[in-house]
Formats: structure tokens, C-alpha cells, sequence
């Protein structure tokens, strides 16, 4: 299989692992520990795996977040959840809205059990956790059960390995956190500005100082778009992300991802149609291949 085609995959069956971040049932479930607050909430959860580690560590792993939104997080979350407590409750969240959204019906299904069946093989195909943290973290974690939790986590996995192999090309491409930020938003593809500065919790300075930084580099013109170096930048990154992601999905085979896919793409799109994203979060190009 192709990495190019492992690539749009996965960027097709993200939406079944980031409803995660915007479904109201896992924010319920840690308002329910005592987490409350959207930083706590995002950087908790995704980082609880890791266990109670401090601000860098975390910073490190996410890369693209302003430190001081990290710190604002961690380390002070685990003085109210453990790390445990936070991994239950995500994951009660992601049943339960697995549940809402697609129903009893489809989570008791053969074609759930074929589609968790596919998408773990391909996530127990992964070569190992070198160089992995933040999914070397997550592959410690015992598998759940029933078969949708099973598809969730082994998408995690598969996204977690992805990330960090990401997080590689963008320091081989020399582009800061913030300026990984700056020219994936230049593409349309990913976040609108005005969100990802704010989830990320970056200052209109800091941004505009960022693409100071870029224009001189010659990777973005003087309206914010990318240029041709900045588009070739761009690109660079993505296919060194697809090849370092590429192993567990040529264990699939293209046979194995084409059903993936066909089983999988409609419950994606009933998570779209059930409003779990919010308006106005991300460009225009939102949903193209790249």
C-alpha cells in the first residue's frame, strides 16, 4: 500500500478518534471528576495516558500549543483527577456518544466487529514505540471492550503514532510549533486561523510575529497565503508524514483499507451530520485530501 494512500485513510477516519475532543459526553464526564475547563479537559485527556508528567513534557508531545495554555493545565489537573480517573471518563464519554449518534443497532453489528477487527490489525501492525512517546504512552493502555471502543481506541493509536511521526517531518522541514500552525492554516485544509490561535492558545502578537518569521523565509506572501516554496514546505512535511505512518497500513493492504473505509466513512459522516463539530472551526479546503 502506498503511503500517499495509508495517508488519506487516515486522515478520512480521523473524525472516529477527534470526536473525542468535541463530543459534549466527554466534557460532562470530566466536569464530572471536577475537570471542568476546556484546557484541563483537552490536555488532560490526551495526555493522561502519559501519566501525571509536568508542562514540558506534555508541550513536547503536542507541539503546536502555546506552553503557557499547557501550563495552565498541567501539571495542576492531577491534583483533582488522577490520570486513571481521566482515562475511565474518556472513554465512558466516547461510549456514550458512539451510542447517540450511530445507535444500538450499528454498535451491536457484524459490520462494527469486521471494522474494529480491521482497524486493530492495522494499529497491532505498528512497528513499535521508538521515537513514538505520546503513542507509546497509549499502546501501554489495555484494549476495551465492546468492538466500537475497540475501533476508537486502535484509531487513537493509529493517530498517536501518525502525530508523533508528524511532529519529526516538521522539525526535518525546521518549522516551529507555531509556525506548523501558521502554514497549515495557510492551506485551508486544517484549522481556520482565528480557532487554531485560540485553541491553541497563541496571542494575535505571537501569531503575527510567526508570520513575519515566515515571510522572510519566503513561505508566505504578504497576505498570509502560501507560496510556491511554502506550498513544496508543505508538502514535504505530509509525505515524510505519510512514510513514517505508512507500516501498519501496508499490514492492512489496500484491500483490508477499502473496506476499512466502506464500513467505516458513513458513521463518519453521521458524526458530521450530528453537529459535533462546531461551526466556523475550520478553512475552506476542509475535508480535501491534503
Amino acid at each position: 500500500m502506498e503511503p500517499s494512500s495509508a495517508g488519506r485513510a487516515a486522515r478520512a477516519l480521523e473524525l472516529l478518534h477527534s470526536v473525542a475532543y468535541f463530543a459534549p459526553e466527554i466534557g460532562g464526564e470530566l466536569a464530572a471528576l471536577g475537570v471542568g475547563e476546556p484546557a484541563p479537559q483537552y490536555v488532560g485527556a490526551r495526555s493522561a495516558p502519559v501519566g501525571a508528567v509536568g508542562a514540558g513534557v506534555v508541550t513536547a508531545m503536542f507541539y503546536n500549543f502555546a506552553p503557557r495554555l499547557i501550563e495552565s493545565a498541567v501539571p495542576g489537573v492531577w491534583t483533582v483527577a488522577a490520570p486513571d480517573a481521566v482515562i475511565g471518563a474518556r472513554l465512558r464519554g466516547i461510549d456514550a456518544v458512539y451510542l447517540r449518534v450511530l445507535g444500538p443497532d450499528v454498535l451491536g453489528s457484524a459490520e462494527m466487529e469486521e471494522a474494529a477487527g480491521l482497524v486493530s490489525a492495522a494499529a497491532r501492525a505498528i512497528p513499535g514505540p521508538e521515537g513514538r512517546p505520546l503513542y507509546a504512552a497509549y499502546a501501554d493502555l489495555p484494549w476495551p471492550e465492546p468492538a466500537h471502543l475497540q475501533l476508537w481506541h486502535a484509531l487513537t493509536l493509529l493517530r498517536e503514532y501518525r502525530g508523533d511521526g508528524h511532529i519529526a517531518a516538521l522539525q526535518t522541514a525546521g518549522l516551529s510549533g507555531l509556525d506548523a500552525l501558521v502554514t497549515h492554516t495557510a492551506t485551508g485544509i486544517g484549522f481556520a486561523p482565528g480557532p487554531a490561535r485560540t485553541l491553541r492558545g497563541w496571542t494575535k502578537g505571537e501569531w503575527a510575529d510567526a508570520e513575519a518569521g515566515l515571510r522572510a523565509r519566503g513561505l508566505l506572501d504578504r497576505r498570509g497565503d502560501l507560496t510556491d516554496e511554502g506550498f513544496e514546505v508543505r508538502e514535504l512535511v505530509e509525505d515524510l508524514t505519510d512514510d513514517l505512518a505508512a507500516a501498519p497500513w501496508r499490514a492492512l493492504g489496500e484491500e483490508g483499507a477499502e473496506r476499512l473505509l466502506d464500513l467505516a466513512l458513513p458513521w463518519r459522516d453521521a458524526f458530521v451530520d450530528a453537529g459535533i463539530l462546531p461551526g466556523g472551526l475550520f478553512g475552506p479546503r476542509y475535508g480535501d485530501a491534503r
